[in-house]
């Protein structure tokens, strides 16, 4: 593993700026009835924003606001379902002071999601649905553009790999070329080497060991393994809800090697983690 400092950039989610070196923790507020780890508990839009605002409390200082499961198997989402169960969350949170993101990957739920306060798009399909790609550089947003094979229903069958690291790159150079020539401008762009998604443990591990090679891409990285398989796999068979303190290693390491977002399950967790990590830099 390779030491690598956070890169000195903002990122400009409407009227706030997101100070990247810096660590930032990213909280997941999944508003689905069937997502892997958490589904089902913040369904209903009361319990969401009370969840969102103990992640808040927690240090978060982003909330990533999901309407589609995106785990190995989940069936979609109609675009109107996706909207009913997304905007109202996001037009209580947008009267508290925090940045809000939306993981979708369709255009439609992230122009109603801006339309009612929202900030970054957290696209895990790298902008690839149709009028995707316009639609991001129509309103000219903070992008995160995530490496995945396939669609989640088949992305476990498409992790062969000669060198899982300069593949994900490459691939991931490739969509982050195709935004450019349609737009979207560089101080935009964040990216997301998609643990979990189309990688088996062992093509997991080493992405997260070599994480600091996707500096050399020039954008800020978001990391998000939280409670994710190969961590249980790693930590000999731990179910979800047995990957919290595997999952803070896992971001931990990723931020020592130049990640500066980190996207969680365990607010409280991570964050002491990285106030633990600050003040032995700082000592």
């Amino acid at each position: 593993m390779h030491l690598s400092p956070l890169p000195q950039k903002q990122l400009k989610c409407g009227s706030y700026l997101l100070d990247l070196s810096e660590p930032q923790v990213m909280g997941i507020l999944n508003v689905t009835p069937d997502s892997f780890s958490d589904g089902g508990q913040h369904h209903q839009k009361e319990k969401a924003y009370a969840h969102a605002m103990q992640m808040i409390g927690d240090g978060a200082s982003i909330i990533d606001i999901g309407g589609e499961s995106t785990r190995p198997g989940a069936s979609s989402v109609e675009i109107e379902e996706e909207i009913r169960r997304v905007v109202p969350v996001v037009e209580m949170l947008s009267k508290e002071k925090i940045i809000l993101s939306i993981d979708t990957s369709q255009p439609e739920v992230i122009k109603a999601a801006i339309e009612a306060g929202a900030h970054i798009w957290n696209d895990v399909r790298a902008l690839t649905r149709p009028q995707a790609i316009e639609t991001a550089a129509q309103l000219d947003i903070p992008v995160i553009i995530m490496h995945m094979r396939g669609e989640p229903t088949t992305m476990n069958q498409l992790d062969q790999y000669g060198d899982v690291v300069a593949e994900v790159m490459h691939e991931l150079s490739q969509r982050i070329q195709d935004a450019l020539d349609h737009g979207i401008r560089v101080e935009n762009i964040v990216v997301d080497p998609g643990f979990g998604f189309a990688k088996n443990a062992g093509q997991n591990l080493k992405l997260l060991n070599e994480l600091w090679k996707f500096n050399a891409m020039g954008y800020p990285i978001l990391s998000g393994l939280s409670r994710k398989r190969f961590i249980g796999e790693a930590l000999q068979g731990a179910t979800a809800d047995q990957r919290a303190i595997g999952s803070v290693a896992g971001h931990l390491i990723s931020l020592q090697q130049g990640a500066s977002i980190v996207r969680v399950h365990d607010v409280k967790a991570m964050v002491d983690a990285i106030r633990v990590w600050q003040a032995a830099l700082n000592a």
